[in-house]
């Protein structure tokens, strides 16, 4: 919200919230220490058809995903760009779907200092370009 809420104010111009887009349901744990985190977040990857301590599993937040950003395209009515800004965990299994390829962690955003965005072309979901850091 504060990444949309920035954006927003800097171009002039009003966002929505949709839910769906939200990360990765943890709420069976809430937050865990940055080690367990990590320790979750590694297994979450590695099987996506597996709760992790109640988590929700990375192949349902990618289908939620996913199906989230085609119901936003569809009904788009603008002759613009669509900026879409969510957590880095979501956007990596996003990543992967436009990719095609499995869910991997090594599709998360860089660590950097800020963060990250790629672009895809919305009617083909074809990549323009991976991971680029906001801040250059």
């Amino acid at each position: 919200m504060d990444g949309a809420r920035i954006l927003a104010e800097h171009l002039a111009m009003e966002f929505d919230v949709i839910n769906d887009l939200g990360e990765i349901d943890r709420s069976s744990t809430g937050y865990l220490p940055r080690t367990e985190h990590q320790i979750a977040a590694d297994k979450l990857f590695r099987f996506p058809n597996q709760s992790i301590r109640g988590w929700e599993t990375a192949l349902a937040a990618q289908q939620r995903m996913v199906k989230a950003i085609h119901t936003l395209i569809e009904n788009d009515k603008s002759t613009g760009d669509i900026a879409i800004v969510s957590h880095g965990g979501v956007a990596a299994l996003y990543l992967c779907y436009l990719k095609a390829c499995p869910i991997d962690r090594g599709y998360e955003q860089p660590g950097t200092k800020g963060g990250n965005y790629y672009c895809f072309e919305a009617q083909s979901k074809l990549l323009v370009h991976g991971w680029q850091p906001i801040d250059p």
